[in-house]
């Protein structure tokens, strides 16, 4: 952890350049010292059936979850919150000048106990 996971509506598809943003993300998150490099990932999901509003326009959305483990105070996850949001709204300013677009972000804390996980690119890290 953490998944940084992105649903994103086709629309967006050629103009919605995701690596910058995830490069970003994950400099971010590993400097913090506070995740461990191994386990950041993230990854997008193309939306290809939806509707917003009243669906007069050529809306577009990009919702931002973000899924970390159990044990970080809410400050921390507040402030980590706040970059990240701040990351994404900057990357997406330009395009949000040109079209109609709504972003969002959670940070979802994962149960301590019913969380599992295996997985050798830790070791890689250590």
């Amino acid at each position: 952890m953490p998944h940084f996971i992105v649903e994103c509506t086709e629309n967006l598809r050629d103009s919605a350049d995701f690596q910058p943003l995830f490069a970003q993300v994950h400099e971010y998150m590993a400097g913090t010292g506070i995740f461990p490099i191994g386990g950041i990932r993230s990854r997008v999901h193309w939306i290809d059936t939806y509707r917003m509003a009243d669906a007069a326009a050529d809306y577009a959305f990009v919702h931002i979850t973000l899924k970390v483990g159990h044990g970080r105070d809410e400050a921390t996850r507040k402030a980590v919150g706040d970059h990240l949001f701040g990351l994404v709204k900057t990357h997406f300013a330009k395009l949000m000048e040109d079209r109609y677009l709504a972003l969002s972000f959670e940070m979802v804390e994962l149960h301590p106990v019913l969380n599992y996980k295996h997985n050798n690119v830790h070791a890689r890290f250590k």
